[in-house]
């Protein structure tokens, strides 16, 4: 037990699929999962173990930006054992070229931020995702006809929607990165992974896009979401 996770080590499987909100893994765990029990509800961030076609593995949430997920994903991997995690979530995209209800497949994380220099006395700001495991999901994502594109994101610290001017943020970004969008967590995952030699990787989905003016019905944001779940899911029958 750590203090923000009070189930036992054994109640944690090796592979963790992590969504952000916590009424979405209740969602995973009642709609995807067999025989899962909650294990986690300490500041109502739950987590649940249970079966996916015979598959034993968690389903716990992380919440918002870096520090949260910093510290769930390094007490998964530090202190329960856990050899996978899987982020599914959902960010914005910055390239016309991509529509909400699209899937991204983060292969590299990029952040303006210092989460490496607080963590590991390390000024980083790109890191990669597990190969192996980013390889696993593109092979699903092809066996199950669910189509992906792959490519680097944004890790934020703020909600850019609430920048006050968003055109100076793309200016400072590096453009030989060809950043597809933004959220708030990968570049945390990916980088404790990295350090603790764990592996890491990170499925989102488009839900909002600069150059759409529209906003995705209910019907079709689950329908991309469960989407999303089920690559993950089924990614994890391989690992």
């Amino acid at each position: 037990m750590t203090p923000h996770n009070e189930a036992k080590k054994e109640d944690i499987a090796n592979l963790v699929i992590m969504p952000g909100d916590p009424l979405r893994a209740k969602y995973i765990a009642e709609n995807f999962l067999e025989d899962y029990k909650l294990v986690n509800s300490v500041r109502g961030m739950f987590a649940y173990t249970g079966f996916y076609r015979g598959k034993r593995l968690t389903v716990m949430a992380h919440g918002m930006g870096m520090p949260s997920i910093g510290i769930y994903c390094y007490e998964l991997y530090k202190f329960y054992n856990v050899n996978t995690i899987i982020r599914i979530g959902s960010c914005g995209t910055f390239s016309p070229d991509i529509k909400t209800g699209d899937i991204i497949l983060v292969n590299k994380s990029y952040t303006e931020g210092n989460f490496s220099l607080a963590m590991n006395n390390e000024i980083c700001h790109t890191v990669d995702g597990t190969l192996a495991t980013i390889d696993v999901i593109k092979n699903i994502s092809k066996d199950t006809n669910i189509p992906i594109i792959e490519g680097t994101i944004l890790c934020n610290e703020y909600f850019d929607p609430y920048m006050e001017d968003i055109q100076k943020l793309f200016d400072r970004l590096p453009k030989e990165l060809n950043i597809l969008g933004s959220e708030m967590e990968s570049f945390a995952l990916y980088y404790t992974a990295h350090v603790l030699n764990k592996n890491a990787a990170c499925l989102l989905t488009v839900v909002d896009s600069m150059f759409e003016n529209k906003s995705m019905t209910p019907e079709e944001r689950q329908t991309s979401l469960n989407n999303m779940i089920k690559i993950a899911l089924d990614s994890s029958l391989k690992m």
